[in-house]
């Protein structure tokens, strides 16, 4: 008869009279999925995936989607303290003794049958606009970057909750065995301009399993870190030694029930495999040369937007059901006039490619392409104004954001702002009422898709949120 410390006794007494109500307390998907979420899909999806083009910093909606010619006549007049109605401010501006209105040096023109207003900035773009649902009515209460985009991600301004990415991953999972659900792509701007950082939690799994947080590919030798053996590693070597590991794993899972430790025997599994697909997934050099044109000059480079937009799409046609890629630099608080035209340098062409590539494979259909940032900018300068040269602050009570797509709207409009792109007067849509719109893309009621963490059953749009009609089909 084996012999006990009083350790081992305790711990492992512990693990088999009480499995089952650790496991509902700490694994609460195992026990309270069926009664909390049902079977996934809760109804026939439109969207089989999604493709979020994140826009780090926040674009300005003057110069790119919500034109408001009428401001020329108004260059450098102060903007009336009837329209800010006393709105909180960020450290940024709030000690200017003048809010000097700054119409947008650049031009609108209309596009397609629809004929819907878009800026000289996106030539390329333009040219889908009767696929887009441009949506000029979003709103939020971030004020400030990091709260602004943990908000979109997660549904909530502080952190610790799961980003929407991980969210599908725990209730739809992966079309493909051999890639994780959520993967993550990141590219910074090409004219060298200071980005505002992101965090590693914006992709984080939050209190679900950390499978399911977002595997983010890099530029470098590696596409994902750490995934190679080390030299004088073979492939036979490493099965044997995940096959050793794995049995040690299991023998702690079934002493002391951690769904961690199921999590971290799955995630090596995952990494094995990973090991063979990931190379020939990055490897764009078996494109053909009219694709690369097709994505324009920086698809070539590594880790671009450009070439993480063509990645992005053999992503989805390999099965991963969420693709976040996130592009820096919009943050143009000032020499907006140059900044931005370098930024839709980077982004326009490329985003075009990819709607176009989407529908020449069949994609389109099925997947939710989603284009903006955490909030506006706006219409008064911060800092110096003159004719050529302004910039613009945080803006989170209106700013202009488009979805294509898998049953959305095509070349539709929703929402309006005042003359001064400030005030929403029609059809408002919050982060909220967004993610349950595209959650109900997917075949998900954003009111049933909880998660019990702490006693409390959580959801991506927290206790808020609606499916907005007018951007379906």
């Amino acid at each position: 008869m084996n012999s006990f410390t009083r350790r081992q006794f305790l711990g492992r007494s512990t693990a088999g009279v009480g499995a089952a109500a650790l496991a509902s307390l700490l694994n609460p998907s195992r026990t309270s999925a069926a009664g909390s979420i049902g079977t996934l899909p809760h109804f026939a999806p439109k969207a089989k995936r999604i493709i979020w083009l994140t826009q780090s910093g926040a674009p300005s909606q003057f110069e790119l989607f919500d034109p408001k010619p009428g401001l020329g006549a108004r260059f450098d007049q102060d903007l009336p303290e009837s329209v800010r109605g006393g709105q909180r401010l960020t450290g940024m501006t709030a000690a200017q003794k003048r809010f000097p209105i700054a119409p947008s040096v650049y031009q609108f023109a209309r596009h397609g049958r629809c004929g819907m207003e878009l800026s000289e900035l996106l030539p390329f773009t333009a040219r889908h606009a009767d696929d887009l649902c441009l949506i000029r009515s979003m709103h939020t209460e971030a004020i400030n970057h990091d709260p602004a985009m943990t908000l979109v991600q997660t549904g909530h301004q502080l952190s610790g909750r799961p980003s929407f990415g991980s969210w599908i991953a725990y209730g739809l999972g992966s079309e493909n065995e051999n890639l994780p659900a959520f993967t993550v792509l990141v590219s910074r701007p090409s004219g060298g301009t200071n980005a505002q950082p992101l965090a590693e939690r914006m992709w984080g799994s939050g209190f679900l399993k950390t499978k399911y947080q977002g595997v983010r590919f890099s530029s470098g030798k590696d596409p994902v870190l750490y995934l190679s053996n080390p030299e004088g590693i073979t492939t036979e070597r490493r099965r044997a030694m995940l096959d050793d590991l794995g049995a040690l794993n299991r023998l702690k899972l079934a002493d002391y029930q951690d769904p961690e430790t199921q999590a971290r025997i799955d995630q090596f599994e995952m990494a094995f495999r990973l090991q063979t697909s990931v190379p020939d997934l990055a490897d764009l050099s078996k494109e053909p040369a009219h694709i690369f044109d097709r994505y324009g000059p920086e698809s070539r480079k590594p880790g671009t937007y450009a070439a993480n937009c063509l990645l992005a799409r053999r992503l989805a046609e390999r099965g991963v059901r969420f693709i976040q890629l996130y592009h820096r630099g919009w943050d143009q608080h000032a020499k907006l006039p140059e900044g931005i035209k370098s930024q839709c340098y980077d982004t326009d062409q490329p985003t075009a490619a990819l709607l176009s590539d989407l529908k020449e494979r069949g994609l389109f259909e099925d997947t939710l392409v989603v284009w903006g940032g955490e909030f506006g900018r706006t219409v008064y300068s911060q800092g110096v104004l003159t004719p050529e040269n302004y910039g613009r602050d945080h803006h989170p009570r209106c700013f202009s954001l488009w979805v294509a797509g898998a049953g959305i709207k095509r070349g539709h409009v929703v929402g309006a702002t005042d003359d001064f792109s400030y005030n929403i007067t029609q059809d408002p849509v919050h982060i909220h009422d967004l993610n349950a719109t595209l959650l109900h893309q997917l075949g998900i009621n954003h009111e049933a898709f909880t998660y019990r963490s702490q006693g409390r059953d959580y959801r991506l749009t927290d206790v808020h949120g609606h499916v907005v009609k007018a951007m379906l089909a």
